[in-house]
């Protein structure tokens, strides 16, 4: 019985399927796929998760000639996830499914109990954070794509500028640029729509 063959590295898998084994892609995908899955879970909607992570390895697949190997195939892919998902959110907000201009009731309710800052106990609990987190959603659904990437990588996963700027291919002044006109933006918004609900 013959011992079970090292487990090859991410360089020696690209090489073989750049020459053309490219059932060896099976293995790159198995050894990431809990990484790209976590990203992409952390910035589309939970039903998009499967088919937008699967459209970031297709992506890779398709983009490993260009690979060249300067980080860790780990943070190119991870690069590959954050543009998909920036992506997704270009292509929802040129084909909305639903008018976001309006709230349901609740989240206007929501929206008019922060106003008049009422204590935070009254409404601390997991109905009062799940609708602060689609008020949000909704808040951001009315920005740019790449302003919303910008704001959840930085807010939401805690990215720094630096991670951020390496992550989209930018510099750190674009993406604080860009984040402080997201968040200018998004006051607005719900400003807006808070003096709507008075």
């Amino acid at each position: 019985m013959q011992p079970d063959a090292p487990e090859q590295s991410d360089a020696e898998l690209i090489a073989r399927v750049r020459a053309g084994h490219v059932n060896d892609y099976e293995p790159l995908l198995t050894r990431h796929r809990e990484q790209v899955f976590a990203i992409v879970a952390r910035h589309v909607p939970a039903a998009q998760v499967a088919e937008q992570a699967h459209e970031v390895f297709v992506r890779a697949f398709l983009s490993l000639k260009t690979y060249r190997a300067e980080k860790p195939f780990a943070h190119w892919l991870a690069r590959i996830a954050v543009r998909t998902c920036c992506d997704f959110w270009r292509q929802k907000q040129r084909h909305p499914e639903t008018p976001a201009s309006t709230l349901d009731a609740d989240h206007q309710d929501w929206l008019e109990t922060t106003a008049q800052g009422l204590a935070r106990e009254q409404f601390a609990g997991e109905v009062a954070r799940r609708e602060a987190a689609e008020v949000l959603d909704w808040a951001l659904a009315q920005v740019g794509a790449t302003e919303r990437m910008v704001l959840t990588l930085l807010h939401r996963d805690g990215h720094s500028v630096a991670e951020i700027a390496d992550l989209l291919g930018w510099t750190q002044t674009r993406v604080k640029v860009t984040a402080f006109r997201a968040r200018h933006k998004l006051r607005g918004i719900l400003g807006r729509q808070l003096k709507a609900t008075r």
